[in-house]
């Protein structure tokens, strides 16, 4: 009998025996009154409960009638509970199920199964005892509005998979539980040989980091609900305790997928590279000899992958520079693995802790890096100036050279004005920069924010000037390379990858101003760069055309105007068409923007730790502006944006200096708050 069999109206349950559900328990009751759409009933338990009817599964045939005393009554009710438990036993679903499976979509009546099962007559006992094994078995059958329908081999198997993944999701959920409280309670010992810990492991690392978009979001839950987990970053101190993580691992790389080791193509490829003689290079009929001269590197006193170099000689009162760039595109070819991986990464990232490469390090730091005295593949640029520095004359050609001589910037800036090699080139690099800025380039110098960690973790912030005379002589000279490639590919009318910048609406900073206000000022109202197939003017840098080609090793866009450029060189086709150069924009627009993400937020995490042990300190801070609601400021000391609700009184002028209090910095919660 159930409460759908409508021979039964909700005036005929008194007296009678029901079954329902409570917390997934069958439970025995004794209807001893009706209320409209409920029934007033006392349990197995000797608890009164008032039932909605629709919750009862089985009602008996007949109704008792003298109920008797309390107690007498809730020890018949268990007495029921305890017979329909054991005749579950007699009971076998998967027997019964092969005889009625075959009629697909049928309908029967509870006691008519029940009867079918047990071989005869059904009593209420028997109804009720078989309906428990269909709610305790869902796999062969459903009950649904009083009738027993059955499953079609398809949903027995689909319901054996979906019962066996809870199975081992349940048996996962307690196992790695326990592992983890052993780790957590003793971190990185021999967590690798437990399976279980190592599944979890994956399953929380996805969850923390990608949050409700990982996979299995939901299992991550009940995994560290049950390890008894529930702080917003417990996963990472789990990960760090465990040794999958380091104490200050860069969250911002994993969440963006970028590759940190090359594929195994790659890596052959990179090594048959390596075997290769330099000598080789001399056997090219297209390339130009030019270790005759004797170029230099300029670079910071840890680079380790050297792109460019340069020369300078006297010819008829004008000079000759030369501008070498690593001819990368000479081992790393469009289609081959190096490229792909290339590709994928769009640039090299650095960091203050490391450096993810776009291309393997013993290709970028070896065969592919300038170094001192070593025969490399070079691309020249052979541009003959005027004293004004006039552009009269470029030549452009594969080549070799062998550099002869390794100088870091601070070794040039003591030198530049004695030394006659680094004296011409600063006079030429002060008029090509005069050039540009009659042509309306913006300058715009701001220190560069150099983070160290030392041994002991401890976090050093220093600024670095970013516009000495050798860090403003190797840019410019870079600039004139990559105005003359651009130039060159497109007075030839060839597709290739420009950068371009529309013309800037309100100039703030004019000449050489190195004010710290106005630069910031101005840094915020430029116009949005873009990279485009065809060539166009670049207003900050006072150019009318522009690209870059001089760090292919670390840059995928210079990689390709490489090969775009020695193609034409060479008096080849173009290696790419103008749709192939459309799909590159949008590969390294896509590549560089993620890895620009990335590094902006690394960078911010190592600040906010070292600004973790100031709590309390006073900092200055200059204003940037001074809004009607919160005052924009920049920490001078490490060159970071925050912002504040105006204070009480008068507003802060812009560009004047303020003192700020910090009252707190958290690094993994990504949080800052300073005070006035």
């Amino acid at each position: 009998m159930t409460t759908q069999d409508r021979s039964i109206d909700f005036m005929t349950y008194s007296g009678r025996l029901i079954e329902y559900l409570d917390g997934g328990r069958f439970i025995c009751g004794m209807v001893i009154e009706n209320q409209s759409k409920r029934v007033h009933l006392i349990n197995q338990n000797g608890r009164e409960v008032n039932l909605p009817v629709s919750r009862i599964i089985h009602c008996s045939e007949h109704s008792y009638g003298n109920i008797g005393d309390r107690e007498s009554l809730v020890g018949e009710l268990k007495e029921a509970h305890e017979r329909r438990n054991s005749l579950m036993r007699e009971i076998n679903l998967e027997e019964l199920w092969e005889l009625v499976s075959e009629e697909e979509g049928a309908a029967f009546e509870p006691a008519f199964l029940a009867e079918l099962s047990l071989g005869e007559a059904a009593s209420d006992d028997k109804v009720a005892a078989f309906l428990r094994c269909i709610f305790a078995d869902r796999l062969f059958f459903k009950f649904r509005e009083g009738v027993i329908r059955t499953h079609t081999s398809e949903q027995v198997q689909q319901i054996r998979q979906q019962l066996e993944k809870e199975r081992q999701e349940a048996e996962l959920i307690r196992n790695g539980a326990r592992a983890i409280a052993e780790i957590m309670g003793h971190p990185a010992a021999g967590y690798q040989a437990d399976p279980w810990l190592q599944e979890c492991l994956g399953i929380i690392r996805d969850y923390y980091l990608f949050g409700t978009e990982a996979s299995q979001a939901d299992l991550a839950r009940r995994i560290l609900k049950e390890a008894q987990l529930g702080g917003p970053h417990d996963p990472f101190h789990l990960l760090v305790n465990a040794g999958v993580w380091g104490r200050n691992e860069n969250l911002p790389l994993l969440r963006h997928d970028i590759p940190v080791s090359f594929s195994l193509p790659a890596r052959q490829q990179a090594e048959a590279i390596l075997q290769s003689n330099p000598r080789e290079l001399f056997d090219d009929p297209g390339r130009v000899d030019l270790t005759h001269l004797a170029p230099l590197t300029i670079d910071g006193a840890t680079t380790l992958d050297f792109d460019d170099a340069l020369t300078v000689q006297e010819e008829d009162g004008n000079y000759l520079i030369g501008i070498h760039i690593s001819d990368v595109a000479h081992y790393v070819r469009p289609g081959d693995a190096l490229f792909k991986e290339a590709m994928q990464r769009g640039t090299s990232i650095y960091f203050p802790e490391g450096q993810i490469p776009m291309l393997p390090r013993h290709l970028s730091q070896g065969v592919c890096s300038l170094i001192q005295d070593e025969i490399r593949a070079a691309f020249s640029f052979m541009i003959l100036l005027s004293p004004t520095a006039e552009v009269l004359r470029v030549r452009i050609m594969p080549s070799v050279i062998r550099v002869a001589r390794r100088l870091t910037y601070e070794e040039a800036d003591r030198i530049i004005d004695r030394d006659p090699e680094l004296q011409i080139l600063d006079q030429l690099r002060q008029r090509l920069r005069r050039r540009r800025l009659d042509n309306g380039a913006l300058l715009l110098p701001f220190p560069d924010v150099n983070i160290f960690i030392d041994n002991n973790g401890k976090v050093h912030v220093s600024l670095v000037r970013s516009d000495t005379p050798s860090r403003t002589l190797i840019s410019e000279m870079m600039i004139l390379a990559n105005t003359e490639a651009a130039r060159y590919i497109s007075d030839r009318m060839v597709p290739g990858l420009f950068r371009t910048q529309g013309p800037l609406k309100n100039r703030i900073v004019h000449g050489e101003d190195d004010d710290l206000f106005q630069n910031t000022r101005q840094r915020k109202q430029l116009p949005r760069g873009e990279l485009l197939t065809a060539a166009g003017m670049h207003s900050g840098l006072g150019v009318n055309h522009y690209t870059t080609v001089t760090s292919p090793i670390r840059r995928l866009l210079d990689l390709v105007m490489q090969h775009q450029l020695n193609s034409i060189v060479r008096r080849r086709q173009p290696c790419f068409s103008a749709d192939m150069c459309k799909d590159f924009t949008s590969v390294i627009n896509r590549t560089v923007t993620t890895a620009n993400n990335v590094r902006q937020l690394r960078h911010r995490y190592w600040l906010l730790k070292y600004l973790e042990d100031r709590k309390g300190q006073l900092f200055d801070a200059l204003v940037i502006e001074s809004g009607p609601k919160r005052t924009f400021l920049l920490l001078t000391d490490i060159l970071m944006d925050v912002d504040l609700p105006c204070p009480s009184g008068s507003k802060p002028t812009p560009g004047t200096t303020v003192r700020i209090r910090l009252l707190k910095a958290d690094a993994l919660d990504n949080l800052i708050r300073f005070d006035w």
